[in-house]
């Protein structure tokens, strides 16, 4: 049975150039990520910048897998495994990106009017990705994309953008008058810096209080004493909750 050791594979399938290509690639859609998650932070919508970094660079990374990661098994040197012709090498690879999905979705979950967990799902997927890349034999594409997530969550760590560069509260209020109350949430929202109340719902409630669920972004944080007064400078408020959102 001919074989082929990593040294020759790595020197026989891809040049210096079609690495590079591969590395630009990868580059390529995190930026088309980071762009397309940046305008879609700044309307503070559920889905990050950097989620959509993940998700790109994985799409990425698989496209690149499928189409060049089997090269040894369609080597024209002929020096491939034995039992491999007619097979379809890539059958279980496929199977593999399609049952993460249910992964995925055991890790995101709904708090209040926000989705938490989209971007451990992405971080899922992208793992997958660089398995299948190793299993595949593409180190040097799998440390490529390994580089570029990396470097990108550095500078994330830097430079906030979209809503990351903003605090982010989930506040509940019972309140006995949902008309005054309002008009006071907003005079109150101005007061903490807050850029924008990015969803707001409302319960009526069998004893005639009324709950408001809000999610509040705001360049300055909101610490428990301000959250505090401000619950016991109106008597409207009944109860009062406020969870960080991360």
């Amino acid at each position: 049975m001919a074989s082929m050791t990593l040294g020759k594979y790595l020197a026989d399938s891809f040049t210096t150039v079609q690495y590079l290509e591969f590395f630009l690639r990868i580059l390529i859609a995190s930026l088309i990520g980071m762009f397309i998650g940046y305008e879609r932070s700044k309307r503070f919508k559920g889905v990050g910048v950097y989620t959509h970094i993940l998700v790109c660079c994985a799409a990425a990374l698989i496209m690149i897998l499928s189409k060049y990661g089997f090269a040894d098994l369609t080597n024209s040197v002929g020096e491939t495994f034995r039992g491999t012709r007619g097979a379809d090498p890539s059958r279980i690879a496929a199977q593999a990106i399609s049952g993460i999905s249910f992964l995925c979705a055991g890790v995101i979950f709904k708090q209040g009017s926000n989705i938490k967990g989209l971007t451990t799902a992405a971080g899922i997927w992208v793992t997958l990705a660089l398995g299948l890349s190793i299993g595949a034999g593409m180190y040097v594409v799998t440390a490529a994309e390994v580089f570029v997530l990396v470097l990108m969550k550095i500078l994330f760590k830097v430079f906030k953008l979209g809503y990351n560069a903003y605090y982010t509260y989930q506040m509940n209020f019972t309140v006995s008058d949902d008309k005054a109350f309002n008009e006071l949430l907003e005079s109150q929202v101005k007061k903490w810096g807050t850029y924008r109340l990015s969803s707001r719902s409302y319960t009526w409630n069998p004893d005639g209080t009324v709950t408001f669920e809000v999610t509040v972004h705001g360049k300055n944080e909101i610490t428990f004493s301000e959250f505090s007064s401000f619950i016991k400078s109106s008597s409207l408020i009944k109860s009062a909750s406020c969870v960080p959102f991360e």
